[in-house]
């Protein structure tokens, strides 16, 4: 059986704080924090942070309890629901995850 590459991504909110002479990133839905010299730099090292925690997560079989931890629960959403009219000030962070499948799953 070939192996397939599966790419996701998560679309995070994160928001950015001076303090001091750092910036610092914070999802505070995962509860993950990053920082830099900068706002750009803070994302950055935002992302790469919480693409290793997600790939860390799915790797040790965590994901399910870690999101549980964290309050997620799983919703059906209507798509005329997906769309909502509020501004919020936040970023939103897309994180890439590749995932490779060695077999096929029957959901």
């Amino acid at each position: 059986m070939s192996q397939q590459m599966i790419g996701l991504k998560v679309k995070l909110p994160v928001h950015t704080k001076k303090k001091s002479k750092w910036y610092i990133a914070i999802c505070e839905p995962l509860d993950v924090v990053a920082q830099g010299d900068t706002e750009k730099k803070a994302l950055k090292n935002l992302k790469e942070t919480l693409t290793l925690f997600l790939i860390s997560c799915i790797e040790r079989n965590t994901l399910d309890a870690v999101l549980a931890e964290c309050g997620f629960e799983k919703v059906e959403i209507s798509p005329s629901k997906r769309k909502s009219g509020k501004a919020t000030p936040m970023h939103h962070l897309n994180i890439p995850l590749n995932l490779l499948s060695s077999h096929s799953c029957h959901a």
